[in-house]
């Protein structure tokens, strides 16, 4: 599949969200660069910006299966990734599966749920697979989970683990929608009968397996490759972090540069894909210290700035 074709399928995916989401056209792109990086993405949104939406629409556009698990303080792992059940006729146990075993799963509100069974999902999303009673079992594929918080409320929640907000490859917020974006909302909604908007499908199994293999063609250049490093490597070294990117970010950051330059039809990465890339990546795996937290810095100003000390090279034309 040739670049331009590529960017025009992966275009369509993202119109017809579009027609279900009323968000920035560049944060659905973000997203669709997290799930075609065979990632994991985390939106972090006030309430009713349409998270739930968003992961829905992507998983109908994409032709796939979908579930939703809502993560509350009383959830059990065997809630997620399912349990052995006796079965009367055969006098054997089965294995049930959970809501996790889906192509895209949303965990809305994930930072409700207690370590145990956050650290359940951890699995699932490392090792693509599941152990219940000593057994694995292997998830589908393709295996997105698309998490959700709320940054606002802290009562009745637990802080994510470091090792699982280094699983996520991608984190992003919707926002708000502008006053037209909202006008917009209301006009979609008039003109329809149901209240949730339907999103049609716009991917084959064969085009989506096609589309998640194309990064691996895209040519990433020394200088790039160097400056990508550089730019992960300096959030460990700025004066307000604690903890920068670990090498797993680097990696990841990669494959999102090579997919990010996908989405824009071109067979070769530039640094414009590794800016553009930076934040959405890193900014969720950096730890301040405590004295800038106080001061109010937040990690995505501290990616802003490495991006101004670092270096751009100059590529030959």
């Amino acid at each position: 599949m040739d670049p331009e074709t590529v960017r025009r399928h992966c275009s369509a995916v993202v119109d017809r969200v579009a027609r279900a989401v009323v968000a920035d056209r560049e944060t659905l792109e973000t997203v669709l660069v997290g799930i075609l990086s065979d990632g994991h993405v985390l939106l972090e949104d006030v309430p009713g910006t349409g998270k739930t939406l968003t992961a829905r629409s992507f998983a109908d556009a994409l032709g796939v299966s979908f579930s939703r698990v809502q993560f509350t303080p009383d959830l059990l792992p065997a809630d997620v990734v399912g349990s052995n059940v006796f079965d009367e006729a055969t006098r054997e146990f089965e294995f049930q599966p959970g809501p996790v075993f889906a192509n895209v799963v949303l965990a809305d509100e994930i930072n409700r749920a207690p370590p145990k069974t956050q650290a359940a999902l951890l699995e699932a999303m490392a090792e693509r697979q599941v152990t219940v009673d000593g057994e694995s079992h292997p998830l589908p594929e393709p295996f997105v989970v698309i998490a959700t918080q709320n940054p606002v409320e802290a009562d009745g929640t637990f802080e994510l683990p470091a090792a699982q907000t280094d699983r996520f490859t991608i984190e992003t917020s919707l926002g708000y929608p502008d006053r037209d974006g909202e006008l917009e909302l209301i006009d979609r909604r008039a003109a329809r009968s149901s209240r949730s908007p339907s999103v049609e499908r716009v991917c084959s199994s064969e085009r989506l397996d096609r589309l998640r293999a194309a990064p691996e063609s895209v040519r990433v250049a020394r200088p790039v490759r160097e400056y990508l490093v550089d730019v992960a490597r300096a959030t460990r070294d700025h004066e307000r972090v604690d903890t920068g990117a670990s090498p797993r970010a680097v990696q990841t950051f990669f494959e999102a540069v090579r997919t990010r330059a996908v989405l824009e039809g071109r067979a070769y990465a530039t640094p414009g894909d590794v800016k553009a890339m930076a934040a959405p990546v890193l900014a969720h795996r950096i730890v301040v210290t405590p004295d800038a937290r106080i001061e109010g810095a937040e990690p995505a100003a501290v990616v802003a700035a490495v991006l101004e000390d670092v270096p751009v090279p100059q590529l030959d034309a």
